[in-house]
Order: C-alpha cells, then structure tokens, then sequence
C-alpha cells in the first residue's frame, strides 16, 4: 500500500486524493476552460469523475502513478491536483500532470505545487520529468520554463481532442545532476 504525505508549501497543502473530493474534481474536469489543452473531454456527469477517481486511486495504491490534491491553505479549498504518471521506476523516471481551477490562474500557484512535486519526485528516484504540452499553451510552457524544465522537441499529432490531432512539446526536468562524460 502507497501512503502519499501531506506536502505544506506557504499557501497550498499537497495531500492524498480521496473519494470525498468527488465534487471539487467534478468541478474542475467538467470545465472546458480548464481541459482546453489536457487531452480528454469535459466531465459531464459526477459519475465520469467518480471512475476516473476510483481508477487514479486504485493506480496510486499500487504505485503506478502519485497524484496529490492541491488545497489551498488557508480556505481548504481544492484548487486542482498534480502528479505524475507513465511512471518507470526502472528508469526512474515520470511525467508531470497538474490543473487548476481558472480563478487560481495567473497567481504563482501551479509554480508553487510544482516546486513541491519535484522534491517529492527525488525522495520516489525519480530523476527525468517529463511534460507534454500543447503547442499553443504559452502559459503552460512559460510557466515549465520558468521553472527549469528544458524543451525537447516537437511531436506532431500526438494527443486527440474533439476529435482534432494536435502537435506538442515534449519538455524534460533532472531532479538530480546530469554527469556527462568528457567528450
């Protein structure tokens, strides 16, 4: 049994998803705004989400993926989640996923869940990160950037969306020193 702890940051609190979170997820996988560059359609029902969590939370009992809530501190509101997923202990490495509600946008907050991810991904070996992002989520991009991540490359029609193929960027965090022989 994986047991995720309790991550406290200055203004979020990264904590283990829970079924009791059902309707806040709800609310930020049925918002088109939020899924506009994530690669899957809009909720439409509770009972989507409740499937989707029961999956994620059956996936991070075993180790497959981590996956936090990110509450706000001070109102204990869920604001969104962030993890990782296609994880590869063997290679020790993951991606990054996270989303947030659009009035937590703009507000340092997805760079401050993130800088606590990354930590909790050095204590699991993860030493790759990886991110994949829609060519025309600057936001997502300059906020990976800011943060460390390098752009890798480009893959063309890489993820589905309504129906659309889209291109993304393929972006990569070390959480640990790269040593490089002397050429």
């Amino acid at each position: 049994m994986n047991r995720l702890p309790v991550i406290e940051t200055e203004r979020l609190r990264l904590r283990p998803l829970q079924m009791e979170d059902i309707p806040h997820v709800f609310a930020i996988f049925s918002n088109e705004r939020v899924l506009q560059h994530y690669g899957m359609e809009p909720h439409q029902t509770l009972e989507e989400t409740e499937q989707m969590l029961t999956h994620m939370l059956a996936q991070i009992e075993t180790g497959a993926i981590i996956r936090f809530a990110i509450e706000h501190r001070e109102s204990k509101t869920l604001i969104g989640t962030i993890g990782f997923h296609n994880r590869a202990p063997s290679h020790r490495r993951a991606e990054i996923g996270y989303e947030l509600r659009p009035e937590y946008w703009r507000s340092g907050y997805a760079t401050e869940a993130l800088h606590a991810a990354l930590q909790f991904a050095e204590t699991c070996e993860i030493e790759r990160v990886g991110a994949i992002v829609y060519i025309d989520n600057l936001a997502s991009q300059r906020m990976l950037e800011k943060n460390g991540f390098v752009q890798e490359g480009r893959l063309h029609n890489y993820m589905r969306q309504r129906g659309q193929a889209h291109d993304v960027y393929v972006y990569s965090y070390m959480t640990t020193e790269l040593t490089h022989p002397s050429i």
